[in-house]
This record gives C-alpha cells, structure tokens and sequence, in this order.
C-alpha cells in the first residue's frame, strides 16, 4: 500500500491511476485534521508523517503510509494543482457557524459524470458488489472484503418475520450493478421469485417522460424529471406479474440515505406512499410492467439512484444498482403544489426554458446590452450545479427547499470563504485569468468548476448573475438577471449614500467609504416564502457578487421584492442592504469650520433610478422599477425610504437638512465614442425673482463601475452670474489625449460638480457619470443551419482606436450550437478591420443564438450575437450526439485577417 502511493507520488499522479480509481467511493477519511478538501477533485499525495488509512467499515486501520491523500468524487484526469492560490481563493473550506459550518463537503458516493466529451454510459466499468473485481480497500483491507451488510424492510413483513435494519434508516444501498441480491444475499434466484430483467426509464430526450416534464432539451441521456409530475417506467421481469407478488421502488441520495429525511424514498406499487410519493401498475402484459410513479412535489432536488425490489412467496429480489438507471429530480414550476410554481406559461418558457438572454450596463443615460448564453441544458452542467451545492456540503434533506436552494447557491457562485465557482476581480489586472467583459456566458465556468474544483478567475457582477440565472434555472426556479442603474453600496447600514466634502466642496475621498455603481447586476427568482408573513411571495433578490457579508459569510437573499418596496428592512434576508441599493438618499455633508459635518444637499431621486430586465417572449428591455419601489417623490415612496432610514445607524438624518433651493442644476454630455473628442457640460438655471451668482467647480475623473473613481486628471473653474429665469452653460471639452492614459474597465468616467450662490448660500453638488461606447461584432452566417451538419459565420471587427489591439482574443459559444471556443488572434493595428470565418455543428434544432466577443488589454466590452434557426437533421432526428470539448482553443493565422 505504502509502496503503491509512494510510486503514484513519484510518478506525477500518472502511473498506477487504475488502481486507485475507486478511491472516492471508498474511502472515508484518514485523520481529519490532515485531510483537505479544499480541491476536492484532485487526488493530492503530499509528504508528511506516516498517516493511518480507514476504508469505510474499517475496524483495522490499512496501514501507516508516510503520505496524505485527499480524494475526489470524480475518478479520472487528475491534475495537479498550482502551488499558488490565484487572488480571491481559501486556503480551505470556510467554516462559518450556523449555516452547515460543520458539515464540511465530502464526495458522494456516486461520481459526476465527465462533462465532456458525452460519454457513453453503457461502456462504464463495473465496479462494487458487481463483476468488476474488489475495490481498492477490498484488495488492501481484509475487513473491507467482509460480506456483512444491513437490512431494511419495505411494507407490511411475511408472517413470523423480523426486521434487521432501522425503520427510519434506509442502511443498506443495492450493490453496483452485477449479481442480483435475494434476501438471503447470497446471490441465488430460486425458482418462482419475481426478478428484475431490466429496467426502461423512458428517458431519452424525445420520449414522453422527458417532453411531459420540459427536459428534453437536457443533452443528457438519464431520466430528468420534475417533482410533484407522474413521469413512467417500464419494468421487465422474468415471469408475468401475479397479485400476490410486491414490488417497491426505491431512491436513494447522498452518503447515508434515511427515511426520515427523504434522502431514501420508498414507494410500495399500488399503495399510497408519503407526501405524494405513489406508484400505481397502468399495464401488465407478459413479462412487461408499466408504471405511474408519482413524486412528491416537496422532494429533494438532486441525483438519485434508483432500484427496485421484489418480494413473492419464493423469496425477496432486489435489482442491482445500475449507474444508466440514476434519475435527476428538479424543482417544478409547472405544478401549483411546489413552493416554485409559476401561473404564467410565458413566464416559464421565458425565465426556465430560455438558454440565452439579456444583461444591461453602462448607466441610465447610456444603456448598453450584452447576450449572455445560459446554457443551462449543456452537457455535464446540470452535475455542475448539483457539485455546487455537495461542494458547500449543503444538507441532502434541505435541498428540497427554494428559499435554502437560492441562498446556497448566491453563496457558492462567489469564491470568498467557500472557494465557489468565481473570483470577483476588480483591480483591472486580469493575467491569470479572464477579463470578466470577456465572458459570453456560464457554460464554460462551470464546467470547468466542476472539471477541476477551483474557483475560475474572473468575475464581476453579470457574470455572478448569469451564472446564478444558469444555476437556478437548470434546477427548475424561474429566475431573471436584473440591473439597477446607479446602484448604492451602503457600507454602514445607514441606509443613505453619504458623500463628504471640504469646507470648498471638495470631496473628501478618504471619508467616501459608501459608493454608488453606475449599475448592479443581480437575480429575482420566484418562489413562495412560507417563513415570511403573508403577502411576500413572488420575486425574491439574490445577488452572488460578494459584496458585504450575510450572517458572516458573503451571500445575500432571497429577499422579497415586496419588502424592499415597503422599506420593511426587518424581513430577511439582507433587505436594508438590498433596499438601499435601490432606493437611499445621496445625503451631502460638508465640513464646517470647527470640524463638525453639515447636511448641505439631500439628492432624493439619485439611487436606483432604473431598474430593467430582459422582457418576456422578446429582446426588449423591460422596466421594473415600479415593482421594487413606488413612484419617485410619492409620499408612499418617501414614507418606504424614512421608514427604513429609522431602523438604519443614522435614524435621524432628515431632522437637520435645510431647505433653499432656488438655483437648479443639469449635466449633460454627448454621446461618446471610444477614441474620439467629447463635451460634457453643466446647464444652470435660476428659478427665483433675485439675480443670482454661482461658483461653480468640476472636477472629471476615471471611475470603475463600482463607483470607484481614480484621480482628478482635469478640472474647470468659473462664475456665472444669472438674472431671474435665466440660465446658462458651462462646457468641459476633453479630448482624447486627455483620457487615454487614465482610461480604465467599461471607459466610464465620473463628472464631480459642486458649486455655491453667494447671495443665498445655497449649496449645489451632483455626480455625473458617464461611459464610452465601444463597437460591436458583426456575425453572419453563411449558409443554413441543419442539426449534424457544419455551418460557417463570419465575424467582423474594425478597431475603433488608433493604437495597436495586443494579444487579442475572440470567444465563441452558443447553447445547442457551439461549445465554448477560444480564438487566439494576435494583434490588430490602429483602425485595422479583421475578418474571421468559423465552423460549428448544431446539436439541437429551433432559434438558437451564436455569441461571440472581443478582449484585449486596451480595449474589451465588445460583443456581438447572431440568431441561427437551425433546420433538423435529415431523417427526422431532433438531436446530434456530436460532442466535443467543453473549451476548444486555437490560434488564428494572419492569413485569415481582412485588411483595414
């Protein structure tokens, strides 16, 4: 044993693999205090003292072995990580208190399947109690070859029975597929019992399981149903079926099924089960079996396996676990009794079934849009979203509840404290990683998650929310991306936006811990919240960019749109946070002459301005400010916002602002180009019956989206004199020059304006911000799109700057039509145009969306999107089974390039 590891190390965790790819189903722990799973796909030998090795079941330790090991769920392509964490990653599990903090992730017993290429699942290995030889602690371990296992019953017992095993616990797991199990569990079929042949779950992607629940579109060959909805099975025994004869149906999830917590159901046919769990016998007809086997609508979501039993006066059967026969149980908002159901068949065609949609940026005066590819049917991403919830180590028997479901997963889409699935970056040094404007949507993040356990760098706020729109709608919860436009980050739960300035209105930037972001991308999901009063069902927020921390940890929500709206900031989850980022008050504060701060200016209508989402059945923009907030102004809107304000840090910020506005204010700028002169300007006018005088100072900067600005790189004085009912302008001219060398993320640029009246003293203050627009992509496609058969597109892009594109990279990916794809192109000179033309092979039929884009370190946020209706394939067939890799890269010649 000692000598086998010993070797493995020696050889790169390359040359003994076969005799070690059972481990994750075996082992259980050697000393926990040394056993990390802090990259839990990996099998790590590290040097160390000599540690015991236990297998499950173990009263004799293996053996000491003078190396630690930590094993995976899954059993092949081991890599070796790197030494050094990449920023934003753990050096271990986060262990926060009262949310699971002990239940640290463990591997399951079953391996996630490899998410690319497809794999054939009727060539696997045996393994287990099956003909596939002993595992690797049976050869190592004497006690691990023992035969003894438990019992449990099902239903009434024979006369003069007993027992053996808990009737709350489901202890013993059908061994893996190979010998059949009588009750004896010798493996003897005696004449008479009703054995199992075989097993048809009705599951490929055109039968009507897969069509009646919505998961055809699934490019998985297992049964996916949704629970509280029959789905069919067909039984085939080696007899006809009698009356007498019993046959129950058993599922089974995690590392210790139990009864009790609905992690190993057991359904007797032609009996009522508990909470809804029932099978019923629809045909018998020779030695087929026809089944209705309904499902509770409260069920755990997740990957169960799946065997039957028999019992006939002959003896007990139990049919052999069989990987080809594991069944996926999603959440189902097509039926009323599930805590996710939706009244609405667009609704859910749009907010479950949709693989692509919208994500809007930049700021309300200048909206830009992105396509972002869901992808939530790809290949292998459904196990990534189930690795996700193992991985927190999130209880099996709480996963049948949407309200724990969002709240785990807004946790685990962000690295901080539990190494989830994304690094957040915001430094603009991207270079071990991706630039997060990059991304073109969550497939290929969250295979490569589940391919290798480490947190994927990186991602800013739209690439949380399109990850959390993946996960949640591939588990069934109808779920949206959703921007706000100039979106607070409250830092001290006072739930104001305070902003501090000298004694000249100048701001104070070492006191300007609160921030506002031009915009915010997060999530509403729909669901019920049975642990919320009446009245707060429907849109839920959950927001996965790690921002301020929930109960210790950084997740936040699911927090009911109706509460924010009513500024109810005591109903949980995370409301005060979430409330003022849509509806707070920009409170200015000016320093006084002894020290002391003074409310100069309270901008009322400054925080969550907009609020959009994609519109359902369509690409428009929606609007859904009025249903996170009243009607700016409205006294049920000024009401919401003082009413969370008195249960902020500062309760009684209204009771010292002063009145005397009689001077109004306006910034305005052109629309600008990247790489081109603009004009930004202040227009003032004054409202009153007296001559005014104003001093009016800007002050223009860089910022990042987050509201964090750089430096002051040009300012402009002056004083502008106004007769009653007058206005004036005063104009800022930047020229490209100017900006170039500050210029950092999204090109936006905030316009700080402050400004006094000598004859009144009334104070003036706005931030403006603004952005660049950058070009886009144009995709065409030549030639038409059949299922199995390549397709050419060609992509376009003309460098908008007159300065060298470096290392520049295209991205290509569309859900049923291209898997991730990476295009390495080189450089782009000044205002030079390229050409490339590339080719993919559709998987599925119907409208599908091509998204590509563009990054380099001087320019990114530049996309482009094609709508491909794909034909079906010749022959009827609506599905390809061409796979390929999930992430394909190449480098384009320079032969392929248009000229300028």
């Amino acid at each position: 044993m000692g000598e086998d590891l010993v070797e493995l190390a020696g050889q790169g965790l390359a040359g003994r693999w076969s005799q070690f790819e059972d481990l994750a189903a075996d082992v259980i722990c050697l000393q926990p205090e040394k056993l990390s799973h802090a990259h839990p796909p990996l099998i790590n030998l590290s040097p160390g003292p000599p540690y015991t090795f236990y297998s499950r079941g173990c009263v004799q330790p293996v053996g000491p072995v003078p190396y630690a090991l930590t094993c995976s769920t899954r059993a092949r392509d081991p890599v070796v990580p790197s030494s050094t964490p990449l920023p934003g990653t753990m050096e271990g599990p986060r262990s926060d208190v009262g949310r699971w903090g002990e239940n640290r992730w463990q591997p399951p017993t079953t391996p996630s399947p490899e998410p690319e290429p497809e794999p054939d699942r009727r060539s696997r290995s045996r393994r287990g109690g099956g003909g596939g030889g002993r595992s690797f602690w049976a050869r190592c371990c004497g006690c691990c070859s023992c035969g003894n296992r438990n019992d449990d019953d099902w239903g009434p017992e024979p006369s003069g029975s007993r027992s053996r095993g808990s009737s709350s616990r489901g202890g013993r797991r059908p061994e893996s597929r190979g010998s059949a199990v009588n009750a004896a569990g010798d493996g003897t079929i005696r004449e008479g019992m009703l054995v199992v042949t075989g097993v048809d779950l009705l599951c490929s992607r055109s039968d009507q399981n897969r069509r009646e629940h919505h998961t055809d579109e699934f490019e998985y060959d297992e049964l996916i149903v949704r629970r509280g909805q029959p789905f069919h099975i067909i039984l085939i025994l080696n007899r006809e079926y009698e009356s007498s004869d019993r046959i129950a149906l058993e599922l089974l999830i995690g590392n210790s099924p139990e009864v009790g917590k609905g992690t190993h159901v057991i359904i007797p046919v032609g009996k009522g089960g508990s909470d809804g769990w029932k099978a019923q016998v629809t045909k018998s007809s020779g030695h087929s079996l026809n089944l209705r086997v309904h499902t509770s609508p409260n069920a755990i979501i997740g990957k169960f396996q799946f065997t039957v039993r028999t019992r006939s006066e002959a003896g007990e059967f139990q049919l052999p676990f069989d990987p080809r026969n594991e069944i996926y149980i999603l959440f189902n908002p097509w039926c009323p009794e599930d805590l996710v159901y939706v009244d609405h068949e667009d609704w859910r065609q749009e907010y479950v079934l949709n693989e692509s949609g919208r994500i809007y940026y930049g700021t309300e005066a200048q909206i830009g849009e992105r396509t972002w590819n869901y992808g939530q049917f790809d290949h292998g991403v459904l196990d990534a979203c189930l690795y996700i919830l193992d991985r927190r180590g999130m209880p099996y028997g709480g996963r049948g509840d949407p309200v724990s479901v969002s709240r785990v997963v807004s946790a685990m889409v962000n690295s901080l404290d539990d190494n989830g699935v994304l690094i957040g970056n915001w430094t603009g040094d991207y270079s071990r990683g991706t630039n997060p404007s990059a991304w073109v949507g969550s497939v290929e993040i969250l295979l490569s998650y589940l391919r290798t356990g480490y947190s994927v760098p990186y991602g800013q706020c739209w690439v949380f929310a399109g990850v959390t729109t993946t996960v949640l709608r591939c588990l069934g919860l109808a779920t949206r991306t959703v921007t706000n436009f100039n979106s607070a980050h409250d830092t001290d739960i006072s739930l104001t936006m305070d902003i501090y300035f000298d004694e000249n209105m100048k701001p104070l930037e070492h006191l300007n811990h609160d921030s506002v972001w031009n915009f915010h991308v997060w999530n509403d999901c729909w669901m019920k919240r049975p642990d919320l009063p009446s009245g707060f069902d429907g849109w839920q927020v959950v927001d996965a960019t790690p921002q301020e921390t929930s109960s210790g940890i950084f997740c936040c929500g699911p927090c009911s749109v109706e509460s924010i709206k009513n500024g109810l900031v005591y109903m949980k989850y995370d409301t005060p946070f979430i409330f003022a980022e849509v509806n707070s008050d920009k409170v200015y504060w000016q320093r006084q002459d002894d020290g002391s701060f003074k409310i100069v200016y309270v901008e009322e209508k400054a925080i969550g301005t907009l609020i959009v989402t994609k519109a359902v059945s369509s690409n428009m923009r929606e609007d859904i400010t009025h249903i996170y907030k009243h009607p700016e102004g409205s006294e049920a809107e000024r009401k919401a916002v003082e009413t969370a304000a008195a249960h902020g840090s500062k309760p009684n910020v209204y009771a010292t602002r002063d009145s005397a506005e009689d001077v109004a204010m306006q910034v305005e700028a052109q629309d600008a180009v990247m790489g081109q002169d603009l004009t930004v300007s202040v227009m003032l006018t004054n409202r009153g019956s007296s001559r005014r005088t104003v001093k009016l100072h800007l002050y223009l900067s860089v910022t990042y989206y987050t509201g964090v600005a750089g430096p002051t790189f040009k300012e402009t004085k002056k004083e502008v004199a106004l007769a009653p009912g007058a206005s004036d302008s005063v104009a800022m001219p930047v020229a490209y020059k100017e900006y170039r060398p500050h210029l950092v993320d999204q090109g936006a640029m905030l316009l700080n304006v402050s400004g006094h009246v000598k004859e009144s003293g009334q104070v003036l203050a706005k931030q403006h911000t603004f952005r660049l627009r950058t070009p886009d992509l144009s995709l065409t496609l030549l030639g038409a799109a059949v299922v199995g058969q390549e397709c050419e597109v060609q992509i376009v892009f003309k460098n908008p700057l007159p300065i060298t594109l470096t290392n520049v990279v295209f991205r290509l990916e569309g859900s049923g039509l291209q898997r991730p794809k990476i295009l390495n192109v080189g450089d782009i000179g000044g205002n030079e145009t390229v050409t490339l033309r590339q080719t993919f092979m559709p998987v599925r039929p119907g409208p599908r969306q091509l998204i590509a884009s563009l990054d380099s370190p001087q320019l990114s946020q530049v996309h482009g999107v094609i709508q491909v209706d794909v034909a079906p394939a010749s022959g009827g067939r609506s599905f390809s089974d061409a796979g390929g890799d999930s992430r394909l890269e190449e480098s384009i010649p320079m032969t392929s390039r248009g000229g300028a």
